[in-house]
């Protein structure tokens, strides 16, 4: 048996892999703390058995992609953030736009990172809103936190100088014709984010029009 071969097939490589395998996207802290040593995931990178995805993010290298990588990606960068605004528009199917950075809602005292792999758009949710109507979602086996359809379409409206107008219209058009929502559960969440006023005129005109 060659060097290369003793490394994919020794205690260590096998239990690296293992737990990766189940875990999908894990974190070298995470790696570190079931008694793997980081030689040995510098060793598999090496080899091409273990992807880099980010600092301190690996993955597989045969693993299978899902259309929401990122997506898992950023829920191991920043667990205790959720999937927000245009990129949870997008994860329910309301939109075709893909944002080119992941948006993420964190609190206001929640670190967020510096160096973004994936790149993060950062809002800021204060509590109870911040955890308020969120899913998680098994993504590539990394659960994710994803606001509702309802949340989503309010807070698109909170936030339509950033995502535009247009966009939270869109999806709000999407979300009644595809009925993954209810008018009486958008009515609420427009409520909850204090944008009825601006969102309940559009809201009517869709339903009744």
């Amino acid at each position: 048996m060659t060097a290369p071969q003793r490394a994919r097939t020794g205690p260590q490589a096998q239990r690296l892999t293992a737990f990766m395998k189940k875990r999908g996207i894990v974190r070298l802290r995470d790696v570190l703390a079931e008694g793997i040593t980081a030689t040995t995931v510098s060793r598999l990178e090496r080899e091409g058995v273990v992807t880099r995805l980010g600092r301190g993010l690996y993955q597989l290298a045969d693993a299978p992609l899902e259309a929401e990588h990122t997506l898992a990606e950023a829920a191991k960068r920043v667990p205790r953030g959720v999937i927000a605004l245009t990129s949870a528009l997008a994860f329910h199917g309301l939109t075709d736009q893909q944002p080119r950075k992941v948006w993420m809602a964190i609190g206001p005292k929640d670190w967020a990172p510096k160096n973004d792999d994936p790149p993060l758009r950062i809002v800021r949710f204060s509590e109870p809103y911040l955890s308020s109507q969120v899913k998680t979602h098994k993504i590539e086996g990394v659960p994710v936190k994803v606001y509702d359809v309802a949340k989503t379409i309010a807070d698109m409206f909170r936030h339509r100088q950033s995502v535009g107008l247009s966009v939270a219209i869109e999806g709000l058009r999407e979300a009644l014709r595809q009925r993954k929502t209810t008018p009486a559960a958008l009515a609420r969440a427009a409520a909850d984010g204090g944008v009825a006023k601006v969102m309940t005129p559009y809201l009517e005109a869709l339903t009744h029009g």
